[in-house]
């Protein structure tokens, strides 16, 4: 193995040294080594948790502990411990699908609005007191049916909301706008459950529909809790493996 001296001298060939003396009595040269780190991997980009799962269970790349990082509700990095140059190894990058056509904080109009409500949510009905509320279904019959008249604010809360929607062939009736909702929009890898978040509901004349989240975030720690407790469930009694979230 070369030395230090050694290296320095081979580095030095055929260059003039140069020494700057400084004022304050330091001496400088514009001449340094530069160590060369060890070539790490390069990430392996997949799209599902199961793709990680069987990646670490088939052990393909004869890995020693690994580094599960659960960095976002849609993505998921699996790396090596530090090495000696304080760097990881990154093997593998799973980057959750999710539809492009989610629009939160925004007014569509009901058509746009019902096939995001289709395309983007998962089925899921909630018990609320001693009832089972569909709200899903709830908001697409009120803006499938909603009349292109005016939007009625009604109480003083600044949130419900009554419109006029077809109750028949040749009736209409006047109906309160639920709010908040529960609903679970495709946000993170389709293996664990869409967390649950209100939103707050809103129409105007046009018509036209929006959601505004309401739950400050949280449905992304939740989903990120989801995500760690399945990996941890799929990858149980396998050694050198740690999981952070």
């Amino acid at each position: 193995m070369m030395n230090r001296e050694t290296a320095e001298y081979l580095v030095g060939l055929g260059k003039e040294q140069v020494v700057i003396e400084a004022n304050n009595g330091g001496q400088y040269t514009p001449e340094r080594l530069v160590r060369i780190t060890e070539p790490v991997a390069t990430a392996v980009e997949v799209h599902t948790l199961t793709a990680v799962v069987d990646y670490i269970k088939e052990n393909i790349d004869n890995l020693g502990p690994v580094v599960i990082n659960v960095k976002t509700p849609t993505k998921v990095k699996v790396m090596s411990p530090l090495n000696g140059d304080r760097n990881r190894e990154h093997y593998l990058e799973a980057t959750a699908i999710t539809p492009d056509n989610l629009r939160f904080d925004t007014f569509l109009d009901t058509e746009r609005f019902n096939i995001m409500m289709q395309a983007g949510f998962v089925n899921h009905p909630v018990q609320v007191d001693e009832q089972v509320l569909d709200y899903k279904k709830m908001l697409l019959q009120v803006t499938g049916l909603v009349r292109e008249e005016a939007i009625k604010e009604v109480g003083d809360d600044g949130v419900s909301q009554a419109a006029t929607i077809k109750t028949g062939v040749a009736s209409v009736g006047e109906v309160v706008v639920p709010n908040p909702v529960q609903l679970a929009p495709y946000r993170t890898f389709s293996e664990v459950e869409q967390p649950l978040s209100r939103f707050v509901f809103r129409m105007k004349s046009g018509p036209s529909a929006a959601l505004y989240e309401a739950d400050g975030g949280a449905w992304k720690n939740e989903a990120i809790l989801k995500i760690k407790e399945y990996l941890k469930n799929e990858l149980s009694g396998i050694k050198g493996i740690h999981i952070l979230a």
